[in-house]
């Protein structure tokens, strides 16, 4: 948010470009519940929280529960990074979708997928692009 509004105050207009153009990228995991889209959402956090480690790699398998895998103050690391991250149920990420584009006013929104499964990660973009819509 805060480069955001450096952005939009600092901008000067050019031949390319007359006003401030923004687009803003999220994590978006969906799915038909909930719970599914947060136990999807887990790999993203694992690969989150090997990286903050020194040890990137390939995206990880979800997990059931995060918690025997974290440390408070690398949850608390994680969840900051991650908090713009659109999780849910196709209600949910129907208002995560709202809710992003009025808290920034972005002109336009890419939502990107760590996934595991492949046609997990096509059926959240799925329900995304019908959210959006």
């Amino acid at each position: 948010m805060d480069a955001l509004a450096v952005y939009r105050t600092r901008f000067t207009p050019s031949r390319a470009l007359a006003a401030p153009y923004a687009m803003v990228a999220a994590g978006c995991f969906a799915a038909e519940t909930d719970d599914e889209a947060r136990r999807l959402f887990t790999s993203a956090q694992q690969q989150f929280m090997n990286l903050r480690r020194g040890r990137p790699g390939p995206l990880p398998p979800p997990v059931e529960s995060m918690d025997h895998l974290w440390t408070s103050v690398e949850r608390a690391g994680v969840e900051r990074a991650l908090a713009r991250a659109i999780v849910g149920s196709p209600a949910a990420v129907r208002r995560g979708i709202a809710d992003l584009a009025a808290a920034t006013h972005a002109d336009e929104l890419m939502l990107t997928a760590q996934i595991f499964d492949h046609d997990a990660r096509l059926r959240s973009f799925e329900i995304a692009a019908d959210a959006a819509a």
